[in-house]
């Protein structure tokens, strides 16, 4: 028994490398200040550049995860969903939204706090490229806030809440470059609940699902 378990220490080893190397890429290259320089005006060319730097970094992790790591891709959370899991997702983003638009529509106005400047910046691209914008946001978060952060933190760490409360702080402070320090009380509140939701089902489908409904409602119509 002894033998084996020497053996397999090795192998723990390189996981838990693997694993660290990818956290840094996943949530590193997201955490990059670009994103606020790109996203500082209504430019669409800089717009579509953001865009496609997130969804090659989707495509990197995806690729590190099946390559590198040598994993199957439900190891992250993507896992084949059921009617249950579609109907848990149209319900959850029914619910997040509800909590954000309490927020945003009460406490708000209260402390005199707006988010225009920021929308006005949103609505100003193209119809098309806001689309890409809450696909992509609703895809890429998902992956490495939720699936990929919970999953290998949790591994590193020992401690599933440890993992969830951590990765819960990176997205609602990923969102203050561009929105500024008041959407914490937007992105806490939705990472939170986006964090619960994911821990339930452990389905990336069914968090992507939630919040494209809530990015979508609150951008697209």
């Amino acid at each position: 028994m002894q033998v084996l378990v020497n053996a397999m220490e090795p192998v723990r080893k390189n996981r838990r490398l693997t694993s660290v190397v990818g956290l840094l890429l996943a949530l590193g290259v997201v955490s990059l200040p670009i994103g606020a320089w790109i996203n500082s005006s209504a430019d669409t060319t800089r717009g579509v550049l953001f865009e496609l730097i997130i969804w090659g970094c989707v495509l990197a992790t995806l690729l590190y995860v099946t390559r590198v790591e040598q994993r199957p891709l439900a190891s992250i959370g993507f896992r084949v969903p059921g009617i249950k899991d579609v109907v848990v997702a149209i319900l959850a983003g029914i619910c997040i939204l509800a909590t954000l638009a309490a927020v945003y529509y009460l406490i708000f106005p209260a402390l005199h706090w707006d988010e225009n400047q920021q929308l006005a910046t949103v609505s100003a691209v193209p119809y098309w490229l806001q689309v890409l914008i809450v696909v992509r946001a609703a895809v890429s978060e998902e992956i490495f806030f939720r699936g990929y952060a919970i999953e290998r933190l949790s591994e590193l760490s020992g401690s599933r809440s440890a993992a969830a409360l951590l990765s819960c702080a990176l997205f609602t402070f990923d969102h203050v470059g561009f929105w500024g320090w008041h959407h914490i009380l937007i992105a806490g509140p939705a990472g939170i609940l986006l964090t619960l939701l994911y821990l339930w089902r452990r389905n990336l489908w069914v968090n992507m699902g939630a919040h494209f409904i809530v990015d979508g409602a609150a951008f697209l119509l």
